[in-house]
């Protein structure tokens, strides 16, 4: 089967900062994204990382892009709604997309939150063990996005206040840009048979096999064996890729020893889950194209958001986009928006 000609070029960034001096590495992580709409990319998204010196408040973050940006699109990648409220959220999320006139792709996940026995006291005093962190918590969202009924109230009561049953305000578009981040079997099943687009990352479950990429293909094929556009519903892969195009020596060899350090855990599926890692893509722009377009997964997939490694300094991050803007994405089918 022939390769999908690469559609959209996405990166993902997890934005880090310095504990004592947070500011500059939240403004390098929107000088990124700003470059990204410079380079032609189609969007850039934002890792979740909570208790941690990552971005904390991707929406927060993709408002500020928004009014720093034009075009690109913008997207998480993904918020576990584990710690969020559905309804504050959708408030957000449309206000959001409203400021960013209609750019904005949320991503989100399920499940308890990260370490919860150790913060269940701080994020849910009251309520941890009443707190519902199935998909029923997505459908909630999406019923909130959608304009579904939130109150049974609506009207005005007193002089001037008048109150809405739906969350407000309403983003008409948004609905359709909302993501699903799985790594199983039963979530691309689920994401599939809910309309919702799918994110499909360097991480999956190893349930029915141990290559990585027959996993993935077979979680793209699931999904979009469910839902209602077939075929033509939208997924999009979130592979690490390194291009060294025009990386110096100091980078390079900084590069291979950051994966290097990462190899050992994509030989075999990681902890309880079975959780299963891809291997890093390093190398020139035409070796990773190589690699990708050999990839089963990436074969059915014209959609990607690249993941930036987590640890490099931002004139790496300038170089690695530069080359995937430049070098890899044209080689993959690609062309920039103009």
């Amino acid at each position: 089967m022939t390769s999908r000609p690469l559609r959209k070029l996405g990166f993902l960034t997890i934005g880090l900062f310095d504990p004592d001096d947070p500011r500059p590495g939240h403004e390098s992580t929107l000088d990124i994204i700003k470059l990204g709409e410079d380079l032609g990319f189609d969007s850039a998204w934002l890792r979740h990382r909570h208790l941690q010196h990552g971005i904390s408040s991707p929406i927060a973050m993709l408002a500020a892009a928004s009014q720093r940006t034009s075009r690109i699109e913008l997207g998480t990648a993904v918020i576990p709604l584990g710690w969020e409220n559905p309804l504050r959220l959708a408030e957000d999320l449309a206000t959001v997309d409203l400021l960013s006139g209609g750019r904005i792709n949320p991503g989100v996940s399920v499940g308890p939150p990260m370490n919860w026995e150790t913060v269940k006291e701080a994020l849910y005093p009251d309520t941890a063990g009443a707190e519902d962190f199935s998909y029923r918590r997505v459908e909630r969202l999406l019923g909130f996005v959608r304009g579904d009924k939130a109150t049974d109230f609506s009207g005005a009561q007193g002089v001037v206040e008048v109150f809405s049953d739906r969350v407000e305000p309403h983003s008409p578009g948004l609905a359709g840009r909302m993501w699903y981040g799985g790594a199983s079997l039963r979530s691309a099943q689920w994401a599939g048979e809910h309309g919702m687009n799918f994110l499909t990352s360097s991480v999956v479950k190893a349930e029915e096999a141990e290559d990585f990429a027959e996993i993935q293909l077979s979680h793209v094929r699931t999904f979009r064996k469910h839902h209602p556009d077939g075929d033509r519903a939208r997924v999009s892969q979130g592979l690490v890729v390194i291009p060294t195009d025009s990386a110096n020596a100091e980078q390079k060899a900084k590069y291979a020893a950051y994966v290097e350090k990462r190899t050992p855990r994509t030989r075999e599926p990681q902890g309880p889950a079975r959780m299963l890692f891809s291997p890093d893509l390093i190398g020139s722009s035409a070796e990773i194209a190589d690699q990708l377009l050999a990839h089963a997964a990436f074969r059915e997939i014209d959609e990607v958001a690249f993941a930036l490694p987590f640890s490099f300094d931002h004139p790496d991050y300038v170089q690695i986009l530069t080359d995937i803007a430049g070098r890899l994405g044209p080689a993959l089918g690609w062309r920039p928006v103009s």
